[in-house]
């Protein structure tokens, strides 16, 4: 492992998605997973969100779409905040998920949109 991108990786695990949710998960990731974990904090976002080539709004953006197509809504949720502490606006997110609607079906998108009610409902209340 090359401790260098992990812990950049880190950082900006944390930075995107909360350290208390990128703790969680390396804590509950057990023997078994502790590799994963760690694969993925120096490759997924030390090598790849670590990259200043796209900013990280635009990686968010793109994060949301993909991972709609995929129909992967717990992961989408988290990245659908991620987005959001990133600076995609709420219209921006709109166009995304009406984008989602059209090239990845109406059922995915009105999945994103009962998680979007409700992420925005919690935030606009703290």
């Amino acid at each position: 492992m090359d401790q260098a991108r992990f812990e950049q990786g880190l950082a900006v695990r944390k930075d995107v998605l909360g350290a208390e949710y990128v703790d969680q998960a390396i804590a509950n990731a057990g023997e078994f997973s502790r590799d994963f974990q760690e694969l993925l904090t120096e490759y997924c976002w030390g090598a790849i969100w670590g990259d200043e080539t796209l900013a990280r709004k635009t990686r968010s953006m793109i994060n949301v779409a993909m991972i709609a197509a995929l129909n992967r809504m717990h992961e989408w949720e988290l990245h659908f905040r991620g987005a959001i502490k990133n600076g995609v606006s709420r219209d921006e997110l709109k166009a995304i998920l009406s984008q989602i609607a059209i090239y990845c079906g109406v059922p995915v998108a009105v999945e994103c949109h009962r998680i979007a009610k409700r992420v925005f409902e919690e935030l606009d209340q703290s």
